[in-house]
Parts: C-alpha cells; sequence; structure tokens
C-alpha cells in the first residue's frame, strides 16, 4: 500500500520525510500552497488567402490558413512583439518556401478550457529542427519554425523530454529533471520558447516520466552506495533475489522492451526496470518520490508550461509483494499496472495543477484495453484527458473504426472529459505506412522488418483518417511530420540504429527509429533544410526520396497534405458544428462511417469500393481526395454543411 505524507508534513521538499504506519486518503490532504502564475491567454488571427486548388469542393469562401514566414534555420526567430491595444503583431523574417506574412496577435478571453478541443502537435525536439548546425534538433530550431506551427493552426506544442539524459532510451532515461540537455539549448531558451509560443496563441505541455529515471540520476548512483535497506535504496524496487543464494531475480515479471525486468548489482540485489535496464523504476511506496514529482510539477508551471503529458501512466505503483503475473486478472489486481493506489497520486496532481489562475492540464499515457478502467484516471478530481491509444491501433476498417469511436466517447461522457484522437506519436508505425499494408492495425507484437507496403493507399488513407480525426468531438494529437504525409523510414543500417527495443528483440522488433527520422524542410537533398550544415552527420539519416515530402515542396501544392491538414484544422476553429454540438450518426451502410454535428455538418468516411452519392443540398467544406461527379470514392472522406433551412434540417433526410 501507497504511504503518502501526513497531512501536517509540507509537500513539495526533497528532505527525508517521517511516516507513520498508515495510510493518509490524500483526497482530503489541504491544498497545496502553489505561487500563481499568471500567463496571458492569446489567440493567433492569422491572414487567410483563397484556396483556389480545392478540387470540386462548391465550397463558398473556403480559405486556407496564411503561409506565415518563419526565419532561416540557422538561426532564432528575431520576433518583435508590442503590446497595441491588446495585441501583439509578430514580424518574422523568410524562410525557403514559405510566404513572407505578418502575424497579428489578440488577447482572447476564457470561455470554456482550451484543452477540451485544442490540436496539440508533437514536438520530437531531436528530429524537428536543427539550428546550430549538429545534426540533432535543438529549441532554437523550434522556435525558428513557430510560425510555421501557427500557420498550421495547432493550439499547443507537446514536447518529448528535452532533459539532460545518457540516451538509452531517446531521452526517457532521465537524469535531471530541472534541466535542458546540452544538446537541445538551456532553461533560458526553453522559457523563451515557451513565452513566444504563447505570444502566437500556442500553449506548450512538457513530458514527465514519473516511473523511473536514469542509471545516472543522483538519486541511482547514491542507492548503489548505499547498504541495502538504506532510505536511498528504498526510492527505487532494489530487492534480495531468489535461489539458493540470490542468484535469481525476485520475480518473473518481463520488460516491455524485452528481456527480464530485473538487473542485478554487485552486492547482489537486483534493481526493477519495466523498460530498459539503464531506466531503474521508481518506488512509489516512498514519500521522497511524491514529493519529489510535485515539486518538479511546480518547477515546469511557474515557468509558463500550461501542462504536462505523463508518461506510463499507469504503470508507477507496483504490488509490495512482486507476485508473480497471472492470466487475465481481475480490476485493478494486475502487479504493475493499473492499481488502483494511481489514483491518489493523480488527485494529488490534479489539486497542485488547479491551484494556478490558469489551471494546469494533465495528461495520461494510458495504455488500458478496458474502457471503464480508463475511465477512472478522468475523474473531475484526477486526469483532464488520456490518449485513446485504441484508436491509434485501430485497423482502417469501418467496424473496428466505428467501435472504436463509439466506445471512447461513450468511456468519456460520464465523466465529462473530452476523448482524444490520435493517429500516431513517436513510439508506432507511420500511419502512411501502416494504412499502406494488409494488416493496418498497429501492435508492437505484429512490427516487423520488410512487410509489403503501398504507399500511395496509405497515404490515401491517413488523408482519410486524418479528416475523420479532425471531425470528432474532442481534443486532436498530431505527430511532426504526419502533415507531411511521411512515411515510416525503414531499411537502416544496424550501425545507425538508435532505439532499444531493436537491440532488446535481437533483431527481430524494427523499432522506433523509423519514425523519428528528422522531417524535411526544403531542399532536393537530405537534410532537406533540417540542419544548416549538409556535412554534419544527422542523428538518424533521412531518405533519399523525401525531397517532394519537404514543406517547402508541398507549402504551395494545393493538393498536398500539408495543404489538407492547413485547411482541414483551420475549418476545425472555425467549428462548424457548433460548440458542444451532439453527434448524431447517419446509416450509409456497413462500409461507410458518418455521423451529423450541430445543425448543418456531416462528415462521411467512405471505406469500401461502392462509391457514395452525395446529399443534394449540401456543400463540400473539403475532401481528402479530388470528387470526381457528386460521389464519394473509396478511402476518402469528406466534410459537407448543409444548404437547407437550419429549422427544416434534418440529417437523415439528405440522403438521396
Amino acid at each position: 500500500m501507497l504511504r503518502p505524507m501526513r497531512e501536517t508534513e509540507e509537500v513539495g521538499t526533497a528532505a527525508p520525510v517521517a511516516v507513520n504506519g498508515d495510510v493518509v486518503d490524500v483526497t482530503d490532504a489541504p491544498e497545496v500552497a502553489v505561487p500563481d502564475v499568471a500567463v496571458t491567454d492569446r489567440a493567433v488571427e492569422l491572414a487567410a488567402t483563397d484556396v483556389t486548388g480545392v478540387p470540386e469542393t462548391g465550397v463558398t469562401d473556403v480559405t486556407a490558413v496564411a503561409e506565415t514566414a518563419v526565419t532561416d534555420v540557422t538561426s532564432v526567430a528575431e520576433t518583435a512583439v508590442s503590446d497595441v491595444t491588446g495585441a501583439a503583431e509578430a514580424a518574422v523574417t523568410d524562410v525557403a518556401g514559405v510566404t513572407a506574412t505578418d502575424v497579428t496577435v489578440a488577447d482572447d478571453a476564457i470561455e470554456r478550457p482550451w484543452w477540451r478541443d485544442a490540436v496539440v502537435y508533437q514536438v520530437y525536439i531531436r528530429s524537428f529542427a536543427d539550428a546550430n548546425g549538429d545534426g540533432i534538433g535543438d529549441i532554437s530550431g523550434v522556435r525558428a519554425r513557430l510560425p510555421y506551427l501557427a500557420a498550421l493552426g495547432v493550439d499547443a506544442l507537446w514536447f518529448n523530454p528535452w532533459y539532460p539524459s545518457p540516451l538509452a532510451d531517446a531521452g526517457y532515461d532521465i537524469s535531471d529533471y530541472r534541466s535542458i540537455d546540452p544538446a537541445f539549448g538551456t532553461i533560458w531558451e526553453a522559457e523563451q520558447l515557451i513565452a513566444e509560443a504563447r505570444t502566437l496563441g500556442i500553449r506548450t505541455i512538457v513530458d514527465i516520466v514519473p516511473n523511473h529515471v536514469s542509471i545516472e540520476h543522483p538519486w541511482f548512483q547514491e542507492a548503489l552506495a548505499s547498504p541495502p535497506g538504506s532510505p536511498a535504496r528504498e526510492r527505487f524496487w532494489l530487492r534480495p533475489g531468489t535461489g539458493t543464494a540470490g542468484e535469481l531475480p525476485p520475480n518473473g515479471w518481463q520488460s516491455i522492451f524485452g528481456g527480464q525486468a530485473w538487473t542485478r548489482v554487485a552486492d547482489g540485489e537486483w534493481y526493477l526496470h519495466l523498460f530498459a535496464p539503464e531506466q531503474p523504476d521508481l518506488n512509489w511506496e516512498d514519500p521522497e518520490v511524491w514529493a519529489e514529482h510535485e515539486d518538479i510539477l511546480r518547477f515546469w508551471f511557474e515557468r509558463g508550461v500550461a501542462g504536462v503529458r505523463i508518461d506510463s501512466a499507469a504503470l508507477l505503483v507496483k504490488d509490495p509483494g512482486l507476485p508473480e503475473e497471472v492470466p487475465n486478472p481481475g480490476p485493478g489486481e494486475h502487479p504493475f499496472t493499473d492499481r488502483d493506489e494511481l489514483h491518489y497520486i493523480y488527485r494529488r496532481w490534479r489539486t497542485i495543477a488547479d491551484s494556478y489562475d490558469e489551471p494546469r492540464l494533465l495528461v495520461g499515457e494510458v495504455w488500458l484495453p478496458d474502457a471503464e478502467r480508463f475511465a477512472r484516471y478522468l475523474r473531475p478530481d484526477e486526469l483532464h484527458t488520456a490518449f485513446n491509444f485504441d484508436f491509434l491501433a485501430c485497423p482502417w476498417e469501418p467496424g473496428p473504426m466505428l467501435a472504436s469511436i463509439k466506445s471512447a466517447l461513450a468511456a468519456h461522457a460520464p465523466v465529462d472529459a473530452p476523448a482524444t484522437w490520435v493517429l500516431s506519436n513517436h513510439d508506432v508505425t507511420r500511419p502512411v505506412t501502416r494504412y499502406g499494408r494488409v494488416d493496418t492495425r498497429f501492435a508492437f507484437e505484429a512490427k516487423r522488418e520488410g512487410t509489403p507496403t503501398d504507399l500511395v493507399r496509405g497515404a490515401r488513407r491517413a488523408r482519410a483518417a486524418a479528416l475523420l480525426a479532425m471531425a470528432l468531438p474532442g481534443s486532436m494529437y498530431i505527430y511532426q511530420g504526419d502533415e507531411l504525409g511521411l512515411p515510416e523510414a525503414e531499411n537502416i543500417p544496424t550501425d545507425r540504429r538508435q532505439d532499444p527495443m531493436w537491440r532488446r528483440s535481437g533483431g527481430v522488433d524494427p523499432g522506433r527509429d523509423g519514425c523519428r527520422v528528422p522531417i524535411p524542410w526544403s531542399g532536393a537533398k537530405p537534410p532537406y533544410g533540417f540542419s544548416p550544415n549538409d556535412e554534419a552527420p544527422l542523428w538518424l539519416d533521412q531518405p533519399d526520396d523525401w525531397a517532394p515530402l519537404s514543406v517547402e515542396a508541398q507549402t504551395d501544392d494545393p493538393a498536398s497534405m500539408l495543404s489538407l491538414y492547413r485547411t482541414g484544422l483551420r475549418i476545425r476553429r472555425d467549428a462548424p458544428w457548433g460548440v458542444d454540438s451532439e453527434l448524431r450518426w447517419l446509416d450509409y451502410g456497413d462500409d461507410v462511417i458518418a455521423f451529423a454535428r450541430g445543425e448543418r455538418f456531416i462528415c462521411i468516411v467512405n471505406f469500401g469500393p461502392q462509391p457514395i452519392e452525395l446529399p443534394v443540398e449540401a456543400d463540400v467544406l473539403v475532401g481528402s481526395a479530388e470528387l470526381v461527379g457528386n460521389v464519394v470514392p473509396q478511402d476518402t472522406s469528406v466534410w459537407l454543411i448543409q444548404t437547407l433551412d437550419r429549422a427544416s434540417f434534418d440529417p437523415e433526410s439528405i440522403r438521396t
């Protein structure tokens, strides 16, 4: 059982805390005194230009987000910001492939929580943009590209770990949670990035990794230097082994990365690591672990961060008896996944997040198949949102997709939490590749090198999936490069692979490097404008055929994936369905997902080979593919706006 601090103890100190033997219900703990950090909320009013090349839309005044200029990637954006009657105007310099435009920023009023329908862009900073020419993405590179992100139409940036790390797991083995890895920049640069993004109406979310630390973290080094049973060791799961002389691990738990989840230290004890051996798990039975992470939250919240994404949020708490795993455990009975005691932690964190003038956001990475157990994390006094991995992993088939959407909406409704729609992230095969295969679902155990892929079909389906996700109620997450239609980079040379999943599987699992390759910005050959230094090797090599996928190549192409994302996100921000509108399902047959939102908006997604005839009394807002005639072809999504008088509108009646 967890041992939280006594109610009389101060929260947030890293000093050792005395504990009584009783469990304290943290939901009754006093409010944590946290300094208020006032952050002015701003929204970007982007100049828009007419979309002249969207095929056969029949749209009245469909506009695209202004293609805002960004600075040269070799330097930090020089942005002049001044207050003009409550508004700011940021002038930015030019970069190849983007039209020079001023960005006007105005104050906005908070009418509803921003995160309920936000578009969040995931920045894998190592692969986003390199400003100093060392082949590794950095904070200066992101700052230079902020206008690109504003023009795309996103509301927030989520950064994967940017902390100091020996990189045993691409930064998820953290040695210092209150600093920035020198390869990426400095704390000062991070603070500037947070502030500059906010002037463009973009908030910042950072990763928190509470399940484990790096073996180079001072706590773990102290534990190794301390005797068994010492307070320093109690912060981790360091335990005696089994067997005649302790030569066997404490139990048979297996690492998520493959192999056993225990590693032996010099004095004979074993430490637990659900991931790589370089990532020892923290013991959330220890009150110092509680206090440390609460202080980490405040550290970043007080620097203007709008929220945190909690890595491996369902894995923190372990059964202290360390029992073996059993098939089909009951709810809350798995020894290290989805333990009921987790909710004490997140209620405590919610108290901290809510104590700011603008409450901070808590987003959970929660991989759970049980929708009811998943929803427990989203109760009003716990996390605000959590990733919908079921939708991410769904095959491109109407039955499973529809079931996943309905299940997510039903699970979130009782706790009044918005669903999240995620097509990919830094751990999974990119949609263009995944949807081009015979097996279009995502599963770690199914990943294999050399799987045949039809990238043309995959790109068509990825476009349709993007419009489907944008049209659903709730928030949406976009992984960097998906807006460019990047495929998975495959056939990476053995000596260039970085991912421990590949190493620990003996090469059976191709790993996650393929979705983490630096994105292309401009030019005909690598590094495609990612780095100003054409001679410096990138941390992961880019394919030689990515020139047509660069930002520069797609910016002025109305049929490109980038133009589709910009148009779809602009219309989404305009919310043609209204606020908190009801979703109603429409029956177009088994091969189609169709629904209406609000009084006039309709989304139709055709998965099957039979073309679907469009309603007569409706105009097309945007389609994922060219519409020939008045039909929706296979693997195509289309957004419609009903043209009948609102009072007489009946979605079921529009079928022809």
